[in-house]
């Protein structure tokens, strides 16, 4: 007699989002200061939208100003003057927040 393996009772729509945020963020690093760093703002503020709509989704809405605070900073169409060591930090950092997220957030399986 064979047993079926349950699937998990619960889906982390953040992960995948999160992982693709972590990679965007770590290769920003090299990029802070330079034109093409508009791209990475765009990516990594469309990708904490995701996350925080996401969490608001799973109910963990203590996530939602993490995330609308990082899309502000982040946001290329008002940037604010960052630069140097500040940047250079801030990508892990945001990187971590988002890959620590995506492994939080969840919510049941329908």
């Amino acid at each position: 007699m064979t047993q079926r393996q349950q699937a998990p009772s619960y889906q982390r729509n953040a992960l995948l989002p999160g992982f693709i945020a972590l990679a965007t963020l770590i290769v920003a690093v090299a990029f802070v200061g330079s034109d093409w760093f508009t791209v990475f703002r765009f990516v990594v503020s469309i990708l904490a939208l995701i996350v925080a709509w996401f969490a608001v989704q799973a109910r963990h809405w203590w996530w939602v100003p993490v995330f609308v605070a990082i899309a502000v900073l982040w946001n290329p169409v008002y940037p604010f003057p960052f630069s140097g060591i500040f940047w250079i930090l801030a990508q892990p950092i945001a990187g971590s927040t988002f890959l620590l997220a995506g492994i939080l957030i969840r919510k049941p399986r329908t």
